[in-house]
């Protein structure tokens, strides 16, 4: 018996599953991220209600905690420290755009292409950055020029981080072999952020087991579909961007049983896009994309949209009718039924802010303490704000007297210390009755007033609550064709639609419209899908039967779309890929770039002989490291050479792949 865990950004959901048997219970519960092990506990719980937990044999965990956080603009501080670099590094990859407001150190040192040291690492440098730095984050990121060819300073750096000051440390060549020394940093300084996070989440999944005597091994889902052990997940927690997703799409195959289609996965916080071929997901060979950022982290060809049930639903800047009338996401948001459900007084200050006699900046939204902080590391104005959401949510026109004391709360947002609470996608639902659970009449109250203040800044038409829900949802049916566009789109290497008013996105928008509506023009443009559509998620029954009729495509809902992530986390198995590269930097001299430093030998043979044996063992090892029973290895030797008029070809470098896989452990 498996027991797989998926911690969503609304909920947190669980299953029993048996290889041959499939589900055999599911359970959902809302995701508590002030304290996970809540709602971890009460999913738990419900799933093995009515069996023992000393049956299960393997605990494994999916998550968008990180993709989330990642998507939102969230993370803890950190400090990154850049060896070789220049400055001109930070424009490339957004680099600079990532790094944002934490702080950012430049030391001499690095090395060249081939290895070789380019300048002496200042050490004295290091320490002084060091120790500046290290009161006001919460971990380190290291990035050396040509790292993954010699990572000789960045392991001394990581070294006077660890003596130092004790905080967490991420090293870029860790993360990855390939070059481009900015993607690098970048995925350092994201690993370093999502550190405190999955170490919270991982460290609560683990108290939850041991109160129910579960004594198996807990293993988490990487961006590849593949497991990892819960300690491999704690020192590499950017391995888990796209776990959720990437579980989504194991889940859709085992349980859609479809060989080729499109997977679409809508959940409270994203909507995730994916295409298998054959049974098999397609790899992103060239990294992970995520909230724009492109990392270097090896996961299934995923495309990540800010789109979910419960997305920001707000004005559109363009008044009506030349504009949509509402816009919808990126942001996650507490939906104001579910906040009143929790907080009751929160639908006596809708109902007076509906008494108002006219609309007012921020009505309708809230803040709220989304998880724990130390008071020290804000500043005095985040500090107030802080102190003043201690008792629970606050209205934002309570909480902020002017426009200026906005830029304080988004600080506290986007460290993901503090969430809002608006009208979403899940609100409409609930008052169209496509769902129930939570707070119907903050749901109505909350459509009423965003409909008012679309009526006076004439954003919008005059509309009821009904109207203005049915609008919403709307929206999200077309955007929801809109990213899949987009995803499909990326994935036969084209380029994205343009922006705002261009033809090809009012073309394709148009085709996503209801008949009448679509043909209210000259033109009449259809869209179509070649695979099927299998939809999963929580929200999919709401939007994706509407979207494929208008698509004409087929679409599957499978059983237990609902929980689907977690069928996927505990349908995969483990599987490590070691790339090691082999140059010539002089005649008769073979380099072996090996994690701990680059080897010279005399022949290509011989080198090429390491490289086979150090990869082999290196994927072996790390696959048993991570989880795997008998892994078994592959490997692959690609060779580039120089052809030379009149001569024979000249070796130029190799690199040699090997892959170890298994299934995981039980217990």
């Amino acid at each position: 018996m498996l027991l797989g865990i998926d911690t969503g950004g609304t909920y947190c959901d669980a299953v029993l599953y048996d290889r041959s048997a499939g589900v055999t219970a599911s359970a959902k519960a809302l995701t508590t991220k002030h304290d996970l092990s809540l709602c971890i506990g009460e999913v738990m719980e419900r799933v093995l209600a009515e069996r023992k937990p000393g049956e299960v044999q393997l605990v494994s965990l999916s998550t968008t905690l990180a993709t989330n956080a990642v998507v939102e603009g969230q993370g803890n501080p950190v400090c990154l420290i850049l060896i070789g670099f220049d400055e001109k590094s930070l424009e490339r990859a957004s680099l600079a755009a990532a790094i944002g407001r934490d702080p950012l150190a430049f030391i001499a040192g690095g090395h060249g292409p081939l290895g070789d040291e380019q300048a002496p690492l200042d050490e004295a440098a290091a320490r002084a950055a060091i120790a500046r730095h290290a009161g006001a984050v919460e971990a380190f990121a290291v990035a050396g020029y040509f790292g993954v060819r010699n990572p000789g300073h960045e392991l001394r750096v990581r070294d006077l981080v660890r003596d130092k000051t004790g905080l967490p440390v991420t090293c870029a060549h860790e993360l990855t072999s390939n070059l481009d020394a900015p993607r690098r940093a970048l995925t350092a300084v994201l690993n370093a952020r999502l550190i405190p996070q999955i170490h919270t989440l991982i460290l609560a999944v683990r108290e939850r087991m041991q109160a129910l005597g579960i004594s198996c091994p807990l293993m988490v889902v990487k961006g590849d579909g593949s497991l990892i052990t819960d300690d491999v997940a704690l020192t590499c927690p950017v391995e888990t961007i796209l776990s959720g997703p990437a579980a989504s799409v194991v889940g859709a195959q085992a349980l859609g049983r479809e060989a080729d289609m499109v997977v679409s996965d809508i959940g409270g916080t994203t909507t995730d896009i994916a295409v298998l071929r054959g049974g098999q997901p397609v790899l992103n060979g060239d990294g992970a994309v995520v909230g724009g950022w492109r990392t270097m982290v090896e996961a299934i060809s995923v495309h990540t949209f800010g789109l979910g049930g419960d997305s920001d639903v707000r004005l559109a800047e363009q008044r009506w009718p030349e504009g949509s009338g509402l816009e919808i996401g990126p942001r996650r948001v507490v939906p104001l039924s579910l906040l009143a459900e929790q907080h009751p007084e929160v639908l006596a200050e809708l109902e007076a802010q509906r008494s108002q006699d006219r609309a007012r900046d921020w009505d309708g939204r809230f803040a709220l303490r989304l998880r724990a902080a130390d008071a020290e590391t804000l500043s005095a104005s985040e500090r107030r704000l802080w102190e003043a959401l201690a008792e629970g949510p606050r209205p934002l026109n309570h909480l902020l007297r002017n426009f200026a004391a906005m830029m304080p709360l988004t600080r506290l947002v986007e460290r993901g210390l503090v969430i809002y609470g608006a009208f979403t996608p899940s609100d409409a639902a609930h008052l169209l009755g496509k769902q129930q659970g939570w707070s119907f009449a903050a749901a109505r109250l909350g459509a009423e007033l965003l409909a008012r203040s679309g009526r006076e800044s004439r954003r919008l038409p005059a509309l009821d609550a009904e109207a203005l829900a049915e609008l919403a949802l709307e929206r999200v049916v077309v955007r929801s064709g809109e990213v899949l566009v987009e995803a499909l789109l990326a994935e036969e290497g084209e380029r994205p639609l343009e922006s705002g008013k261009g033809p090809g996105r009012r073309l394709v928008a148009r085709a996503l419209l209801p008949d009448p509506d679509r043909q209210a023009g000259l033109l009449a443009p259809s869209l179509g899908l070649t695979l099927p559509l299998v939809a999963v998620g929580a929200p999919a029954a709401t939007y994706y039967p509407v979207l494929a009729k208008r698509l004409g495509v087929r679409q599957v809902i499978p059983p237990h779309a609902e929980v689907c992530n977690a069928v996927g986390a505990v349908a995969g198995g483990v599987s490590q890929r070691v790339k090691i590269l082999v140059t010539a930097p002089s005649e008769n001299c073979y380099r072996v770039h090996l994690p701990d430093g680059p080897r010279d030998l005399p022949g290509r043979e011989e080198a090429l002989a390491l490289a086979r044996e150090s990869a082999r063992d290196l994927a072996r090892d790390q696959a048993l490291a991570a989880g795997a029973v008998a892994p078994e290895t592959e490997e692959e030797v690609v060779e580039r050479v120089a052809e030379v008029f009149g001569g024979d070809p000249i070796f130029v470098e190799a690199e040699v792949v090997a892959t170890a896989a298994g299934r995981p452990r039980l217990g």
